[in-house]
């Protein structure tokens, strides 16, 4: 019988963690069964006693979970940073979002702007838009979604612009990356992955986390829209 890893990602490494599993599968590792959800949601669930072997979280959520004994602290390994992005749909004008000036306008301009509720970048856009002064006039029209894609909200008409990582920006066909918001309003998100403490399997479980930390695995990182550790 084949040896299953069990892997919960966060959604930013999704379009990632499925080549590269893909990758690790055909070179004849174990066969990989993987979910993916924003951090919190996944936070929730193994807080309720969902078993996995691998974790791939934020690095501040993996440290939760690792300080409450359900990962193993020795295993855990850096993987990718991750900036925040805007994106518009396919063909439309590319709006000027280099300065927090521009960024504003560009905001304000827009019929409506999509972001997500429980994803890190969500997170970062509602605080940030509250720092701008423009939370009240951004979020009567905005679409928040709970989890899952904000492109998506761009393909259906639903809105002008997407917010997201722009990991997650680019899983989604139809649309553009504008460019990431300005640097000096925001800091990289770090996603980083570990071991269960109950996994299953843990010597195989060693084996997939040392490859997706591995100089091997950068350009697929890269390619999917992330800035990896180990270049």
């Amino acid at each position: 019988m084949s040896v299953i890893i069990r892997v919960l990602s966060t959604l930013a490494l999704k379009g990632a963690v499925q080549r590269l599993c893909g990758e690790f599968e055909a070179a004849g590792g174990a066969r990989i069964d993987a979910d993916f959800a924003p951090t919190l949601a996944l936070l929730q669930r193994l807080r309720a006693g969902e078993a996995a072997d691998v974790v791939i979280l934020t690095r501040e959520g993996l440290d939760e979970v690792a300080r409450e004994g359900r990962v193993a602290k020795e295993s855990c390994v850096d993987l990718a940073r991750s900036w925040v992005g805007i994106a518009v749909k396919a063909g439309a004008a590319h709006p000027d979002i280099a300065t927090e000036p521009a960024l504003s306008a560009a905001l304000l301009a827009a019929r409506s702007v999509a972001y997500s509720r429980l994803g890190a970048s969500g997170i970062l856009f509602a605080k940030l838009i509250e720092q701008l002064g423009i939370a009240a006039e951004i979020n009567a029209r905005a679409v928040i979604i709970q989890q899952g894609f904000t492109a998506e909200k761009l393909v259906t008409g639903e809105s002008d612009l997407a917010v997201q990582q722009i990991s997650e920006l680019k899983q989604i066909g139809g649309i553009e990356v504008v460019g990431p918001i300005p640097y000096e309003l925001q800091t990289a998100a770090v996603f980083s992955a570990g071991r269960m403490a109950a996994a299953s399997n843990a010597a195989e479980a060693d084996r997939l986390l040392r490859y997706l930390a591995s100089a091997e695995v950068a350009p697929v990182l890269r390619d999917s829209g992330l800035e990896p550790f180990n270049p």
